[in-house]
């Protein structure tokens, strides 16, 4: 449970909400895993924001270990009645990323937020992305039909921004198969809140659908499969580390949750093929892969545990401060 909850009927109701999505995803996974002879347990993890004065957050992660190469499953509420010179006055999220072991089982990214601003106006950020190293037709059109059952009318603008969102302009390539994305959504003309809701059980259901199919027939993986697996997870940490805009800002704004914030990041990644892109990269972005180069293992498959992904904060925060200052 988050302590010192925000006090808006709104909010209170979204964090009620993403919980129990939470709690959902979390009920699924274990029983899929059941389903397959294995038993799933999670760490549940609690961060405070300024001691829990502004709220907090709880995932529930997997480490790198049986059928998850690693997942996370956050709900986090932070909010500032207190500080009248934010324009917002309460954030809600759910956001979760699931890495399977085996290459043939895609990645899952959600992300469902509610911000409530200070005159009373608020708005939704709903994203869900299919990752898979190797990609099969018939998962991605079962996630696809599932996307445009949940969103109706908002599927091809949702496709569209999502396209552009995990666009990757120096690999000429997207982070994943297939994207949704809504930001700023508040529709009038319906119940945003039960969109949200219905949106992430559909998405949650599917996942775990398409998860159960594939690991109740896939073989064991060959080493082919399991080099495009870490060659797929390297362009997943490029992608977020260097693009991914929600990431840099739980970053730069706060450091009470560094390693809930790059809980996204796979266990492992090929530091070669990294060091490859670098001249790829455009500027200022070419600088933060040097410097993320510097702090991971001298290894081409290297583990990115947490002492790495702390290093990896620094050095974030450190670009972005040169940047500012070459900037003024």
């Amino acid at each position: 449970m988050i302590r010192e909850n925000a006090n808006s009927p709104k909010a209170i109701a979204c964090l009620a909400m993403l919980t129990q999505l939470q709690n959902e995803f979390v009920n699924q996974l274990k029983l899929t895993t059941k389903s397959l002879n294995q038993e799933l347990q999670f760490t549940a993890v609690e961060w405070l924001r300024d001691n829990g004065l502004h709220g907090g957050g709880l995932r529930y992660q997997v480490a790198s270990a049986g059928l998850f190469n690693g997942a996370s499953i956050n709900v986090s509420q932070i909010h500032f009645q207190d500080q009248s010179k934010k324009a917002f006055i309460s954030a809600t999220a759910l956001s979760s990323i699931i890495h399977p072991t085996h290459p043939l089982a895609p990645s899952i990214h959600i992300h469902i937020s509610w911000t409530e601003l200070r005159n009373g106006d608020g708005y939704w950020r709903i994203m869900a992305d299919l990752n898979p190293a190797l990609p099969d037709e018939n998962t991605h059109a079962l996630f696809v039909a599932q996307l445009k059952k949940s969103a109706g009318q908002y599927y091809q603008q949702a496709t569209q921004l999502g396209n552009e969102y995990f666009y990757i302009p120096a690999l000429n390539c997207h982070r994943g198969i297939q994207h949704f994305y809504l930001e700023r959504f508040n529709p009038q003309e319906e119940n945003a809140v039960n969109f949200a809701k219905n949106f992430g059980e559909g998405v949650i259901s599917c996942y775990n659908k398409i998860l159960l199919q594939i690991l109740e027939t896939c073989k064991k993986p060959t080493t082919e499969q399991m080099t495009s697996q870490l060659n797929y997870h390297t362009l997943y940490f490029y992608q977020v580390l260097t693009l991914d805009k929600g990431t840099t800002a739980g970053l730069l704004v706060h450091n009470q949750n560094d390693l809930g914030t790059l809980a996204s990041l796979p266990s492992h990644i090929n530091r070669d093929l990294l060091l490859s892109w670098l001249n790829k990269t455009a500027p200022p972005n070419d600088k933060l892969v040097e410097r993320l180069l510097t702090v991971l293992p001298e290894e081409q498959k290297c583990f990115i545990s947490n002492s790495v992904k702390t290093r990896i904060v620094q050095q974030i925060r450190e670009h972005y401060q040169t940047c500012s200052q070459n900037s003024d």
